[in-house]
């Protein structure tokens, strides 16, 4: 029995200490949806390929809540964007050339986004993780299809499609913005190799140097809070 009434007792201190200093009931957290667009520019950092950024497009979704108890506020956000980006090739894989070979990739984001509050809700820094689904790279224009990569003997064009369609993301940029109406700037940082894929090929044997490529995405997104 004693030890009964013991459990009860601390089981009783504890819901006193929750309800008693906990965050006070007078604060109230408001939950927010918005929905928005914009630009991106993609490039892909590796030593293996001559690469060059190119714009894209976005749309972003986000659920977020302000915290008037703290410093910071979070949102669940969510992007689905076309990128674009060119990488040096040739037309045929015994003369030299250079040309830009234009591919796209399809990206699906889902990520936490900690705001932290510089000027209030009208100016923040914003950090978080990101998980990542994209597509392969996709060549917008079939003639190149037959075209070779730069660096490489016998690499086609075609042979780097196969990429890694799940990657990890940091995030990090800032939102401005009064009332319903926001812009919000971020850099996108692959933490993952998105071309160890690639080091499947026949043409990777013997390389000494392994792919590996870092995805870097910059947006510029408009958005509306409801």
């Amino acid at each position: 029995m004693q030890i009964r009434a013991y459990i009860l007792l601390v089981a009783f201190s504890i819901c006193f200490v929750t309800i008693g200093y906990s965050q006070p009931r007078n604060y109230v957290i408001k939950n927010g949806f918005s929905i928005g667009g914009g630009l991106t520019q993609y490039d892909i950092i590796t030593d293996n390929f001559e690469t060059n950024s190119a714009n894209g497009w976005l749309l972003s979704m986000a659920i977020g809540a302000e915290l008037p108890h703290r410093w910071y506020d979070i949102s669940y956000n969510i992007q689905f964007s076309e990128n674009k980006i060119e990488i040096s090739g040739r037309m045929t894989d015994d003369v030299a050339g250079e040309e830009a070979i234009k591919y796209k990739i399809f990206t699906a984001q889902a990520g936490l986004n900690f705001h932290i509050n510089l000027i209030g809700s009208y100016l923040t820094l914003d950090v978080g993780p990101q998980l990542q689904y994209n597509s392969g790279l996709e060549l917008i224009n079939e003639d190149q299809e037959s075209y070779f990569i730069n660096g490489y003997d016998a690499l086609s064009a075609l042979d780097i499609k196969e990429i890694n369609h799940f990657n990890v993301n940091g995030v990090g940029g800032a939102t401005v913005g009064i009332g319903f109406l926001k812009i919000r700037a971020q850099y996108i940082y692959g933490l993952t190799n998105m071309l160890n894929k690639l080091n499947d090929l026949t043409v990777a044997d013997g390389l000494e140097d392994k792919f590996k490529g870092n995805q870097s995405m910059i947006t510029l997104t408009a958005f509306f809070i409801f």
